[in-house]
């Protein structure tokens, strides 16, 4: 029988230690952690996302800032934002929520973004940091899994790990961080991708795998072997007559048929989306921590 790894239970324990932290620091008279979103345009996922951000934010204590603008805003207005923000004191951590319009520059923008308020982790320099196992902060998703594995006490020393997916955003940095020396680490990782040749025979050697490639469903039960940690980061919209909203959100993974091969398993909802959130809040927390510091040393 398999067990759940539940992301929403995780992400709640998260949280009241967060929130018993940040009570602990204002209590001592500092004002709290300060986490700013900026959202352009209408896109509903988009939407969704930066609320969930601004509700965990509340939920914890944080001070929290949500800069939205239309669809049609120039580049450099949003980059003016950007310099505002690496400037403003009172915010701690800042994120311009992905994807922008497509007249505008994402590279541009996440390249101004200061590397010591960039909690999403997408930075260079940030990225190097982490590629050399001097992490200020790890991108979102890969460390919300960390932190699975890490809480869910899942052995991955020696174990063959197949990520299915090599965005900047998950799968690469994922490879890196499970192939690293400690815990959780010291996998033998392969990274898979739309072209990979013998997939399915891959992924019956993973002890863990990682499905991030966003096609809905796409792993399959004679794609698992027995006993898998199976942690699906898909997030797809599929339509359903019958469902109230028209459509069923799932991963990429048939999860009724692979849930009985595996040991452990993420849902879909309610799986790795919810420790993003998380993720983002820890970093926050710890840009706080490091802002007080450089106060200090001042």
């Amino acid at each position: 029988m398999y067990q759940l790894l539940d992301g929403k239970a995780l992400s709640k324990t998260i949280k009241e230690e967060i929130a018993r932290e940040v009570s602990a620091i204002t209590a001592e008279g500092s004002r709290p952690p300060h986490l700013a979103a900026v959202l352009i345009g209408e896109d509903p996922a988009s939407q969704a996302y930066v609320r969930s951000k601004v509700r965990s934010c509340e939920q914890v204590g944080f001070q929290s800032s949500l800069i939205r603008r239309p669809a049609d805003i120039s580049q450099e207005e949003l980059m003016q934002i950007v310099r505002e923000l690496n400037e403003n004191p009172d915010i701690d951590g800042f994120i311009v929520q992905l994807p922008l319009p497509a007249h505008l520059d994402e590279d541009e923008v996440l390249l101004a973004i200061a590397p010591e308020k960039d909690v999403d982790g997408f930075h260079p320099m940030n990225v190097g940091l982490m590629a050399l196992g001097m992490p200020r902060y790890l991108p979102a998703t890969p460390y919300g899994i960390l932190q699975m594995l890490e809480r869910y006490e899942i052995p991955t020393e020696g174990k063959n790990c197949l990520i299915i997916g090599r965005s900047n955003i998950v799968g690469t940095p994922l490879s890196l961080l499970l192939s690293r020396k400690g815990y959780p680490g010291n996998c033998t990782v392969t990274l898979a991708h739309s072209r990979t040749q013998n997939l399915p025979e891959l992924a019956r050697r993973a002890d863990i795998l990682v499905a991030a490639i966003g096609r809905p469903r796409m792993v399959t039960a004679d794609m698992v072997k027995e006993g898998a940690v199976v942690i699906d980061v898909g997030i797809n919209r599929v339509e359903e007559h019958t469902a109230k909203r028209g459509y069923r959100l799932v991963g990429d993974v048939d999860f009724e048929a692979v849930a009985p091969k595996c040991s452990y398993i993420t849902p879909v909802p309610g799986g790795v989306g919810l420790m993003t959130v998380v993720s983002l809040l820890l970093n926050t927390l710890k840009a706080f921590k490091l802002r007080c510091q450089t106060e200090v040393q001042v």
